[in-house]
């Protein structure tokens, strides 16, 4: 039905070339220490250039590729370890029977702990120097404190304070005795010779998802690389946004200055730690169309079907010299498969009407056009739940999914006018606008009269009218089509069905309900003679507009008519009475007590509304709600009794 949205072997964008020149790259230069940029807009394919990378080394018993994932890692109190710590045992893991290599990992995994040491003899040093807890120093000392109570008060001795205190001593001596240069140069010996034991001639790690760390972790993950780990054979495939690495170099060291010459200290940074970029390219309209039919197609046959198989294949070739032409070629589609079947038919159709479009609003971005088809077939999965997929044409779909998507008040004033009679007065003068310049022809309206073309002048106000003619020429037009069930399965708030529904004659009664007390109660007899299904339509029509309400310390607008609806229409009483119990206690004002006895007439109704006041005269979140329920409460009690 969707297509997965993660990191993916599958090629869909030719970015194996990529892959292939990273792997090279990394071959040619096996003894130097090596850093490659793999960089990229969110959603633009980096991490699935690294797991194609990965796929590359996977059979080569001499190369050990490790994957780093920066933000599963970022709750850890030190990125620098958690990243040497994580190499080290796929070390080990690599060579498991080999005793130097598991006694060279015990050395390396040492300095590892004196780096550890090192960061908490900071803590306490600035607390012996200031006399001012640091945060580590309390939760070391809180440690200490809970391990020794744990023993029990008979174990609580001077002698254990003092070891406490003769412990904290040394583990200060310990960490002074060896100065930071000394031991990174001495940690870059023994991991050096760690890879030499473990006979590997080239160490691959590929880090991937900085750019969603927050800036301290990413930038402790790039200086272990760029301190600890910058050492022969081992190469690093760093994929990240470039803006989001400098937005953390900023952060993380706010007192350097903007900019140096014609760059800035952050892009100078980068650029000192990455040796070779690589920029994955956005999307133009040929890779787009061929994107999206890949998707469409995908959606319909497996990953591993002959199909599927060979038009990736087709497309390959074609995304070779994109320049050339617009996309797969329905000749050699027909050559490739030995016929073109049904299902890569419309979708090689519907790409070409989507794509110049989708292109441009998603700024080449694979990710945005990936959500956008699954949101799509979502969608038409839905309908088919419900019963009226056959009723949605999925190019009428996929161009209102456009509109909603880059230009909302298109979407917006559609949903409005079609939602009377399924037609759009407005899309109607938009797309006979769009059609005049080369038609020339009389255009009908959408109530059918028959009138002269068009003019710019009478095409609505809309601040992106422009985008809306370019959208109005993609086939299929819609003015013609009833919107209705489109809107209704792309609706994603509560507003476009709701209050502003359109119920045709029973709009003017539904304002009636939503005007003063008078107002309604000179309704009463048009409600009166509502059949139970147009009751229904007006009831479900005033609820929404009181949920939509943002302040329900007032009444809202429309409660009066709810009251009406359900006094005239007894059927109304218990749904009524349902979403009264549900609105939020703590938001309610103390209008919500009174006025409904005699609405709940219904024996049962009557009885559960007093459960529900009851309720509400005992919580104490809301103070006002519960005077006034247990003034309610009391009131009706004297008129029992009297």
């Amino acid at each position: 039905m969707i297509v997965a949205d993660n990191e993916t072997a599958v090629d869909l964008l030719y970015y194996e070339a990529i892959a292939k020149t990273v792997v090279r790259l990394v071959g040619e230069k096996s003894d130097e220490p090596l850093s490659v940029g793999v960089h990229g807009d969110w959603g633009a394919g980096k991490s699935s250039v690294l797991m194609m990378v990965e796929e590359a080394f996977s059979n080569d018993d001499r190369v050990l590729c490790v994957r780093f994932n920066g933000w599963l890692f970022q709750g850890f109190e030190d990125a620098k370890a958690v990243l040497i710590e994580t190499i080290v045992e796929e070390l080990r893991r690599k060579r498991p029977t080999s005793q130097k290599v598991a006694e060279q990992a015990k050395r390396v995994l040492k300095r590892v702990d004196w780096m550890k040491l090192a960061r908490k003899a900071g803590a306490y040093g600035l607390t012996l120097a200031t006399g001012i807890p640091h945060p580590d120093t309390i939760k070391e000392l809180g440690e200490a404190a809970r391990s020794l109570l744990g023993k029990g008060a008979e174990d609580v001795s001077p002698e254990n304070l003092a070891a406490l205190v003769k412990g904290s001593d040394e583990y200060l001596r310990e960490v002074a005795e060896d100065s930071a240069p000394e031991q990174m140069h001495a940690f870059r010996e023994e991991f050096a010779k760690l890879l030499q034991d473990a006979e590997i001639d080239r160490l691959v790690v590929l880090v991937d998802d900085l750019d969603r760390c927050l800036p301290n972790i990413a930038i402790e993950t790039l200086e272990a690389i760029r301190l600890f780990l910058f050492v022969p054979r081992a190469a690093f495939v760093i994929g990240a946004d470039e803006g989001m690495i400098e937005y953390a170099v900023r952060q993380h060291f706010p007192d350097l200055p903007v900019a140096t010459g014609p760059a800035s200290y952050a892009r100078n940074y980068l650029e000192k730690l990455i040796q070779v970029p690589f920029r994955l390219p956005s999307l133009g309209y040929a890779e787009t169309r061929i994107y999206i039919t890949l998707l469409l197609v995908l959606n319909v046959f497996s990953e591993e079907s002959d199909e599927f198989q060979k038009l990736t294949a087709l497309a390959r070739e074609v995304l070779r010299r994109p320049w050339k032409g617009p996309g797969l070629d329905r000749k050699a589609v027909e050559q490739a498969l030995g016929g073109v079947p049904v299902e890569v038919e419309r979708a090689m159709e519907l790409a070409g009407r989507i794509a110049p479009i989708l292109a441009d609003g998603a700024r080449g971005n694979p990710r945005q056009i990936k959500r956008f088809i699954n949101t799509m077939m979502l969608r038409l999965a839905i309908a088919e739940e419900r019963g009226f997929r056959d009723e949605l044409n999925i190019s009428v779909l996929a161009k209102i999914m456009l509109a909603e998507r880059f230009a909302p008040e298109l979407y917006d004033a559609m949903a409005r006018g079609s939602a009377s009679t399924g037609a759009s007065e407005e899309l109607a003068v938009l797309e006979a606008v769009v059609a005049a310049p080369t038609s020339g022809l009389e255009t009908k309206s959408a109530d059918g009269k028959t009138t002269g073309p068009s003019t710019e002048t009478s095409l609505p106000d809309w601040p992106n009218i422009e985008w809306a003619k370019q959208w109005a020429a993609i086939d299929p037009p819609l003015a013609e089509n009833d919107l209705r069930p489109y809107v209704f399965v792309t609706r994603d708030r509560r507003s476009v069905f709701g209050a502003v529904t359109s119920l045709g004659e029973l709009d003017e009664l539904i304002a009636k309900l939503q005007g003063s007390p008078l107002q309604v109660k000179q309704a009463a007899a048009e409600v009166a003679r509502l059949q139970s299904i147009e009751a229904e339509q007006v009831f479900d029509a005033l609820r929404a507009k009181v949920r939509d309400a943002e302040d329900l310390a007032q009444e809202p607008v429309g409660v009066k008519g709810l009251a009406e609806m359900a006094r005239q229409h007894p059927f109304l009483q218990r749904p009524l009475l349902s979403f009264v119990q549900d609105l939020p206690v703590s938001k309610l004002g103390p209008w919500a007590v009174s006025g409904w006895a005699s609405v709940f007439s219904e024996t049962d109704v009557g009885s559960d509304f007093a459960t529900t006041l009851k309720g509400w005269a005992d919580q104490d979140d809301n103070k006002p709600l519960k005077a006034a329920a247990s003034a309610a409460m009391k009131l009706s009690s004297k008129r029992k009794r009297s």
